[in-house]
């Protein structure tokens, strides 16, 4: 499809500028916008970009937000797209207009006025938010690591808890400089190991009154029957043991009904005394996509798309990452289909052998206090009838291939070209626990087999991730310089934030 003026160049407009977002426009600003093939525009309400996968390093204080962000006004001008700040609240696609709330700063200034922004291809990239299943309390009183400000205040409670008890002259109550995390998939895991290393270096510089062996605990909570639910028993098992072997408390089988302000209230009736409450169990796509323009939507509000990203209503508007319900190609009996009728989609040559998680999770699993909760991507019978089975789940590497995958479908869309499904490949799962080690398994096109990881080369290939992302950014020497900055500054600097 080709804009109604063939003289000007093709609009696309992304929104939602996460990983699957920006590098999106990164990618189609170099390759098109460059050359005035397309006029790229990248809607976003944040001012930078932050790769959510770190969000638990920022939270626990061994990473440093202004080190690790992207401008968004800055990456637009070197790579040709254009940025606009504020937040989606309606689509017209009729007329092929976004809607885009105005802008008001943290003084209350308005910066921008309501928008309307017209597209000939539409992309929505807008992520997903924690769920918190209604539980009472939960929002209120507990944490949820949705983007980087969230993080930071959590660090900066953290830090102020620990000052707090340094001082006091009094003993210490029940729930001083405890920690609970609910929900023990990846990201609860992971915030629970590298908060047991920050937390001891933040106790050495200076606050030598707090015991770190008695003092300090940190509970992890999770409704399922073991740690990292949706991922395989052998690094479950192996996760686990090396919780233990840092003295974090692990409650399995362990159903939240409710979340005060000094601690958890477990649906058996007991009660757990914690400070901080971080809630790490479930994610669902933002409550606006519900009501969108009349598109489909699953029952966490999901925008349900076809093999070629487009969603199920509308061809001109298609959506990526963790926002999509996408049809899972070649997993358990699901092939690609043939054209949809009113779709842009060509027939698919096969389907590709199935495989099991995803290299790169970094999305909480199972933990709802109390209500059915299966992980995002599997669908109940009848559920989205337009995907008809398993859906791919919300990873960064899904986002990151079908980013790239986008970038192909654009080109097509230009040419006049049918669209090509898209199959997600799976390179397996890792997960960090900090600087003690990394566990997971690389799987599918990467090994011709499974493999299993644990130690420094995990490590490394856990690290490779976030060096993928940021080489979609911002290519060779930009990465391998700010690599190397980034190394000499840590040998000067403090291992952990301290404010």
């Amino acid at each position: 499809m080709t804009t109604a003026d063939s003289t000007q160049p093709h609009r696309v407009v992304i929104v939602g500028g996460g990983a699957g977002g920006i590098e999106l426009a990164t990618k189609l600003g170099d390759a098109l916008g460059r050359t005035q093939r397309a006029d790229i525009t990248l809607v976003e309400c944040a001012r930078t970009h932050f790769w959510k996968p770190h969000l638990h390093e920022l939270a626990a204080g061994s990473m440093d937000v202004r080190v690790y962000e992207t401008d968004y006004l800055a990456q637009s001008h070197w790579h040709h797209f254009r940025y606009r700040v504020g937040r989606m609240n309606g689509l017209d696609g009729a007329r092929r207009l976004v809607h885009v709330a105005p802008f008001v700063d943290e003084d209350g200034d308005t910066v921008t006025s309501s928008q309307t922004i017209p597209y000939d291809t539409l992309v929505i990239a807008v992520g997903s938010r924690t769920n918190d299943f209604g539980t009472p309390g939960a929002r209120e009183f507990a944490i949820a690591l949705d983007d980087p400000a969230e993080a930071e205040r959590f660090h900066r409670r953290l830090v102020n808890a620990y000052i707090r008890a340094h001082t006091q002259s009094e003993s210490l109550r029940a729930d001083q400089l405890q920690v609970a995390i609910i929900g023990a998939g990846a990201t609860g895991v992971e915030l629970a190991a590298e908060l047991h290393n920050t937390t001891r270096t933040l106790v050495s510089y200076g606050l030598d009154r707090i015991d770190v062996d008695n003092d300090m605990r940190l509970i992890l909570i999770e409704a399922a029957d073991r740690v990292l639910p949706a991922l395989p028993k052998r690094i479950a098992g192996a996760a686990s043991r090396l919780l233990e072997s840092m003295h974090i408390s692990v409650r399995t089988s362990a159903r939240v009904a409710e979340v005060l302000p000094n601690g958890v209230r477990l649906a058996t009736g007991e009660f757990i005394p914690a400070e901080l409450v971080v809630w790490a169990a479930g994610v669902k796509a933002p409550d606006f996509l519900r009501d969108l323009d009349g598109l489909e939507t699953n029952r966490i509000n999901q925008l349900v798309v076809r093999e070629t990203l487009q969603t199920t209503r509308d061809d001109d508007v298609f959506a990526i990452g963790d926002c999509a319900a996408c049809p899972w190609l070649g997993r358990g009996n699901m092939k690609a289909a043939g054209p949809t009728p009113g779709s842009n989609s060509a027939p698919s040559g096969g389907s590709e052998a199935a495989k099991p998680q995803a290299w790169g999770d970094h999305t909480s699993a199972k933990g709802s206090p109390g209500r059915e909760f299966r992980p995002l991507g599997v669908q109940r019978s009848g559920e989205a009838a337009s995907v008809g089975g398993p859906t791919v789940p919300p990873r960064a590497q899904a986002a990151h291939q079908q980013a790239s995958h986008m970038v192909k479908q654009i080109r097509r869309r230009l040419a006049g070209k049918p669209l090509l499904p898209w199959r997600y490949r799976d390179f397996g799962s890792l997960v960090s626990l900090g600087e003690y080690s990394t566990v997971g398994n690389l799987m599918g096109n990467l090994t011709g087999g499974n493999i299993w990881l644990e130690g420094w080369f995990a490590r490394m290939m856990y690290l490779s991730l976030y060096k993928m992302h940021e080489l979609a950014l911002h290519g060779f020497w930009k990465t391998a310089l700010d690599t190397a900055a980034r190394m000499i500054t840590r040998r000067t600097e403090p291992h952990v934030k301290l404010h």
